[in-house]
């Protein structure tokens, strides 16, 4: 194995998603005139969510379509008043005003000198954009590839190939996908070829038969396995 291409997923893998989905959503409801609105509605929402990511990485929808569906499946399911649209286009912004770093991020970065960096989310293109932008991760990467963009999500082939076609790279021999989730980061780049390392930091049991080249529970562990795998190719 020789990488030297390093494929990331952001949300819960560099970036904590969970913290920026609870600050966001607070501040929106607040606007609102709902002050105890996360706490009324984030698990609802939750549930919505989940089916509709679900739907989404199966293709039974499109990221268009999430983007207001969730929401107005939570506003019936509560009989709220609130239009879906302009409520969704908010939250977007809100997202990308968070920015917070999972440990141990910045310190593997250091390490990865020798490596071509590549971001590979399917977040939404403004918010994922304005979330690195804020934070140390700011022009670290070679590119930044988006589902919104590409009209693509992992785990589909295609995002998987528009990102090595940006890259110009033709051995998928040489390209690592790192991330935090099986269906989505290491079903994709076991579909397409390449391998995988499932970042996965509190232990969760695989119960899938979705199985990643590495699995690693903290950052210094991936910098081992790619940097020697470097120092043998040499």
């Amino acid at each position: 194995m020789r990488y030297d291409v390093l494929l990331f997923d952001l949300d819960d893998t560099l970036l904590d998603f969970g913290m920026t989905e609870h600050n966001a959503f607070r501040l929106l409801f607040e606007e609102y005139g709902l002050p105890n609105g996360l706490n009324d509605y984030l698990g609802s929402y939750k549930a919505i969510s989940k089916i509709l990511w679900d739907d989404l990485e199966t293709g039974r929808t499109t990221l268009s379509e999430l983007k207001v569906e969730r929401f107005k499946r939570l506003f019936l399911e509560h009989s709220l008043d609130i239009d879906p649209v302009i409520f969704g286009q908010k939250y977007i912004e809100n997202l990308g005003k968070e920015v917070h770093m999972i440990e141990g991020v910045e310190e593997m970065f250091e390490s990865l000198k020798d490596f071509r960096i590549a971001l590979l989310t399917n977040g939404f293109k403004d918010a994922q954009h304005a979330r690195v932008n804020g934070s140390a991760l700011k022009n670290l990467f070679e590119i930044i590839i988006t589902s919104e963009e590409t009209g693509f999500q992992k785990p589909q082939k295609e995002i998987f190939a528009y990102a090595l076609e940006k890259l110009q790279i033709s051995d998928p021999a040489r390209v690592l996908m790192i991330g935090d989730s099986l269906t989505s980061d290491i079903q994709g780049g076991n579909n397409f070829g390449i391998d995988t390392c499932w970042f996965n930091p509190t232990r969760k049991p695989n119960e899938t038969d979705i199985q990643p080249t590495f699995e690693i529970h903290t950052w210094n562990k991936l910098a081992e396995i790619v940097n020697t795998q470097l120092a043998e190719v040499k």
